[in-house]
């Protein structure tokens, strides 16, 4: 059975990068009908923040990445850990470092002159002395000394490391609480992982874990290291362009189903295809298909798979999606109108209720622009006109029944369409921009459409 995890600690909100890496693990394990862990790497108490874990989970929720089990929270296990750091202690494969702050500051200062890589040298490795006092000792595991620590990486193939590249490194504090390399070893693998996909950034992590491993007789997991987001400019991704709290991007209007699948293809792909439903990536994703190089976030592309996925979200859905951007069209009677004359031309959920208040809103104000172009010659007269057609019409229900008078309008007058599709757009949405005007005046009906002309030609014309 494949078992993955994905275990962020809570020191910040869980960014895009992170996302990504969840969701590859989450693939991967329902793929296979395996099992996805979320385990969160809390050692570090003096960094915590609650409201960052609960950012966790709200993302997760957001996005739909159910895991199995309950969460597993390092803190809680401390006890489990010092089990396994006196084992060691024991075995002879662990021992205490007695060296203070101020020696090791003087051995990197001097290693550094000398144009060495920074390193223990193992000076308490076979320590039989008295310890020297006042001086709270460190665990070091034992490393090797010589030969290659060796791996298969499922992304970048065979990873060797020389031994002597990792030296006797620190398992537990001086306050007798575990480390990073050391706690993910052990969880991993009693929480049974088979396979661990992250990012690259814990490629170098890998020998360390390795050599904990290797000590407790653990088997290790298959890694997957994942190259980096960069943004256009071949950088490491900022704030600025995207490595944003994932939540953030709920309140900027992104549905989850575009943003996972624009996450998807950040490293991997499937022939050329860009837009895939979740069946389709839990179907074809593979691990072992990661592209070796980074991946280039891209705004645009973001922005034209969320715009798709608005599309084609059912329209009661939508309407409910919208409430939180503070529409309620609910029981609007035109509501099917109001979503398709706008769903079509909005990226976002913010854009989209934006268009829809547009809509729904007489305008306050007019834009001078579109007065200028707009009222030209007749207009005034012909939209006098237009309103007295319509408040003699009947029957006006579909923009099928307003395009119909529109161009029966037109062609008693024998004027061309512009003459009064444009004084028209800017009396009922005060700027040249926005839907249809049959679309428009479906939505707001018969009434208000002919106050909004009637309040236009009392604003804009001029007075005698």
């Amino acid at each position: 059975m494949v078992v993955t995890r994905f275990a962020p600690s809570p020191t910040g909100y869980l960014h895009i990068g992170g996302l990504r890496t969840a969701l590859f693990s989450w693939l991967w394990a329902r793929r296979n009908g395996g099992k996805f862990l979320l385990r969160i790497e809390d050692t570090d108490l003096s960094r915590n923040k609650e409201e960052a874990l609960s950012a966790i989970l709200e993302a997760f929720d957001w996005v739909g990445l159910d895991y199995d089990g309950d969460v597993v929270y390092q803190s809680q296990r401390f006890d489990l850990y010092k089990k396994y750091i006196d084992q060691l202690l024991e075995e002879g494969k662990a021992y205490k470092c007695y060296m203070s702050k101020e020696e090791l500051d003087a051995l990197r200062a001097g290693q550094m002159a000398r144009g060495e890589r920074p390193r223990y040298d193992g000076r308490y490795r076979d320590f039989t002395g008295t310890p020297p006092e006042g001086v709270a000792p460190v665990i070091r595991i034992k490393a090797p000394t010589e030969g290659e620590i060796v791996f298969t990486d499922g992304v970048k193939g065979e990873i060797r490391i020389a031994a002597s590249e990792v030296d006797d490194f620190i398992i537990a504090r001086s306050d007798g609480t575990p480390t990073y390399n050391f706690v993910v070893a052990i969880d991993d693998a009693l929480m049974g992982l088979t396979d661990v996909i992250r990012g690259d950034d814990h490629l170098y992590n890998t020998p360390k874990q390795l050599v904990v491993y290797e000590a407790l007789g653990l088997t290790p997991p298959r890694f997957y290291h994942v190259p980096m987001i960069h943004n256009e400019q071949g950088r490491k991704l900022s704030k600025r362009d995207g490595a944003m709290d994932v939540m953030e991007y709920k309140r900027q209007g992104f549905l989850p189903e575009a943003l996972l699948n624009f996450l998807v293809r950040l490293g991997w792909s499937h022939g050329d295809q860009e837009i895939f439903s979740r069946e389709e990536m839990l179907e074809w994703f593979d691990p072992h298909e990661i592209n070796k190089s980074a991946s280039s976030y891209n705004l645009d592309k973001l922005l034209w798979l969320n715009a798709h996925y608005i599309k084609n979200t059912p329209n009661q859905k939508l309407a409910k999606l919208l409430e939180d951007f503070g529409v309620s069209i609910g029981d609007h009677d035109r509501m099917e109108f109001l979503l398709d004359a706008t769903k079509e031309r909005s990226k976002t959920l913010v854009e989209l209720a934006q268009n829809i208040q547009m809509i729904l809103e007489a305008p306050a104000e007019y834009d001078p622009k579109a007065v200028k172009k707009a009222f030209k010659g007749e207009a005034f007269e012909i939209l006098r006109a237009f309103a007295a057609k319509l408040r003699e019409a009947e029957g006006l229900h579909l923009p099928s029944d307003y395009h119909r008078l529109m161009e029966e309008f037109v062609k008693e007058r024998e004027i061309g369409f512009g003459k009064i599709g444009q004084p028209l757009r800017v009396a009922l949405l005060g700027k040249m921009s926005g839907p249809g005007m049959d679309e428009v005046m479906a939505i707001l009906g018969k009434e208000e459409t002919i106050a909004r002309i009637e309040k236009a030609i009392e604003t804009l014309e001029p007075k005698e």
